[in-house]
């Protein structure tokens, strides 16, 4: 009965592949890709390869299926320098909480700081009159349970805000996830996730706007310009994982993910992590599409490889709660790469 369910869940996010298929022709066409950003150290260090096995707050960008095993509260804080050197910074936090015998609900903000700009106009283009900021930002709201010992499921729904001194940008966006969970040690992990859904987004705002007069000497006339529609950058994850357990002391998790994208070629990501006493962690990833390895033909600003590490740090009597340090790094060109560190605190 449980293979049947995920097969059944399974065909149902399949199905909808053909709607989120990679398609490079239509790349740049999309907004709000804020969401493409992986705010969370310790999944970035392998380059979110690890879509089928991941845990905990930082399910909520990954797979949201992944959140159901909170055992009971989890706190996650992250900073995140974009593009090193670019000024732009990334700060997230997530809380989930479990409800119930099975289920967890869960709540993450992620807000992007930039430099300022200076505002210029058509008459004034040498500046003077100021400065701005942009702002970017996303809620997300979300619920995940835990259907048997190996299904797990989930799914969020994230406020998009997008802003600039005089023109802003604001949608809603969902997401879906299922984990499944066999083998001898509960050591074989497969997981899907339907990332992004949501209806189109537009601007609007003081800065599409014109004032001028509809006959001489009479009363200023204001016209507000539309905005062209926009939508936003589905995603279909796949993933599968397996964790090789040496001994008591010794653990290597191998990963895998294909990323099947709407606005850009499709992806492949594989990972690999050891852990030394479920204390230290430490992992690698590669993420690969077309052209990446050629610097005239690669169409993304990442060139591959990923790393990071983890401590985790146990307290209380029996060692259920934890402090964890993560880091994470993605290598870049241009710029000097994704640097990501975050805090994580588990009660």
């Amino acid at each position: 009965m449980k293979r049947t369910t995920v097969m059944l869940v399974a065909l149902g996010v399949m199905a909808s592949l053909p709607a989120v298929a990679g398609n490079p022709d239509r790349a740049g066409s999309a907004g709000a890709t804020q969401l493409l950003i992986n705010p969370w150290a310790r999944s970035s260090g392998w380059g979110l390869a690890n879509t089928a096995s991941i845990r905990g707050v930082e399910a909520m960008f990954g797979n949201i299926a992944g959140m159901a095993h909170i055992n009971k509260t989890e706190v996650l804080f992250s900073n995140t320098q974009w593009l090193s050197g670019s000024g732009v910074g990334i700060n997230s936090v997530g809380v989930g909480q479990k409800l119930g015998a099975s289920g967890v609900l869960g709540i993450s903000a992620t807000v992007m700081s930039f430099e300022e700009i200076e505002v210029t106009t058509y008459d004034i283009p040498e500046g003077g009159r100021g400065f701005f900021k942009p702002n970017m930002a996303n809620i997300g709201l979300s619920y995940s349970k835990s259907f048997s010992n190996s299904i797990h499921g989930g799914l969020l729904v994230r406020m998009i805000s997008e802003s600039i001194a005089n023109v802003r940008s604001s949608g809603v966006a969902f997401d879906a996830g299922i984990q499944y969970v066999t083998g001898p040690q509960d050591n074989v992990h497969f997981g899907i996730a339907l990332k992004n859904v949501g209806p189109a987004m537009a601007f609007e705002g003081d800065g599409l706007a014109v004032q001028g007069l509809l006959l001489a000497g009479s009363d200023n006339l204001t016209l507000e310009q539309r905005s062209q529609a926009f939508e936003i950058p589905s995603l279909l994850n796949i993933g599968v994982a397996y964790d090789w357990h040496v001994n008591e002391m010794h653990r290597v998790t191998f990963a895998g993910n294909f990323v099947s994208n709407s606005f850009t070629s499709d992806q492949g990501i594989v990972g690999v992590e050891y852990a030394f006493r479920k204390m230290f962690h430490v992992r690698g990833g590669y993420l690969y599409e077309k052209g990446i390895t050629d610097d005239a033909e690669r169409t993304t600003v990442f060139t591959g490889p990923s790393a990071g590490l983890s401590v985790d740090l146990p307290f209380g009597e029996e060692k259920l709660s934890a402090v964890a340090i993560d880091y994470g790094y993605r290598s870049t060109n241009p710029f000097s790469g994704v640097h990501s560190i975050g805090i994580r605190i588990t009660i």
